[in-house]
């Protein structure tokens, strides 16, 4: 790529540029009217939705969850112009939301959710809601709570090391189960298509691209015909905008908009309406 190239070439999600400022990492791609290295910072709250311009009423394109990492490349009228280190994902957030970043993350949330308490105390005042996959930086141990670095106390049995992982993807998917659906969201109080996915793989482990045409490039593509005998359990199923999880047995889970929650349908006839509402065919299977 040149410096010639246009604005449009680059993923906007994934490449954090204006026509007035971009990464340094770009300044050999695009031109800009300035560059920045950006500093880092590191999520405060348990969820920050991530806008996709610096106001309130603009759509939420992706969320950051308590401990991430960002870097920061404006802050503005209180609101931060960043990237998530986590996911690659590029919007704006409150500036309110953010705080320096801590030392390297200890432990991840395993739990689709848990408290985040003043004491280590359960009938303490709880600060915060955190959901599965929160960072956390330990700082000390207390009856059972981890003293978090950033202040605050966890319970200990909802944290597992950063090296350990659960292995079957789509048993932590169907813990969602019942989520409420939410455009843009990555967490149990609610998420999107592509968030169940990624939610579910980074617990196990396994790096997932944000958005649904992102990760219909992961795995490897399976032919597809309509024969559901050519489907294992765990495929990946995309139509344009959208994934869901083939299970065994015929059923398909995805977060979407017609339930409004995570939910288990029969896969055939649940293809058949998307087909019916969006005029559109299944456009990939990928099995991990």
């Amino acid at each position: 790529m040149s410096r010639d190239q246009k604005l449009t070439d680059l993923d906007s999600r994934l490449n954090a540029y204006r026509p007035d400022l971009a990464d340094i990492a770009l300044k050999d791609v695009i031109l800009a009217d300035a560059y920045a290295e950006g500093v880092s910072g590191r999520v405060a709250t348990g969820r920050a939705p991530l806008f996709t311009r610096p106001t309130d009423d603009s759509r939420m394109g992706s969320e950051l969850l308590f401990g991430e990492t960002v870097t920061v490349f404006e802050t503005r009228d209180g609101w931060a112009w960043l990237q998530n280190r986590e996911d690659g994902y590029v919007g704006y957030a409150r500036a309110d939301t953010l705080d320096q970043a801590a030392s390297d993350p200890t432990h991840r949330i395993w739990a689709l959710r848990t408290f985040l308490y003043a004491e280590p105390d359960l009938k303490s005042p709880v600060r915060d809601l955190l959901s599965m996959n929160s960072l956390l930086c330990e700082r000390t141990r207390e009856n059972g709570f981890i003293g978090l670095s950033t202040g605050g106390w966890v319970w200990a049995g909802h944290a597992a090391g950063m090296d350990e992982h659960e292995t079957d993807f789509i048993a932590v998917a169907l813990r969602f189960m019942g989520t409420p659906y939410l455009w843009g969201g990555r967490s149990s109080i609610g998420l999107d298509c592509s968030g169940l996915v990624q939610m579910a793989l980074t617990r196990c482990g396994r790096h997932a691209p944000r958005d649904s045409d992102m990760q219909e490039k992961i795995g490897t593509p399976v032919a597809f015909d309509g024969d559901e005998a050519a489907l294992a359990h765990g495929d990946l199923i995309f139509w344009p905008g959208h994934v869901g999880i083939w299970l065994e047995g015929g059923d398909l889970l995805h977060a979407n908009a017609t339930d409004m929650m995570v939910a288990r349908k029969p896969f055939a006839p649940t293809a058949r309406q998307i087909r019916d509402a969006t005029g559109d065919n299944i456009s990939a299977v990928r099995r991990l």
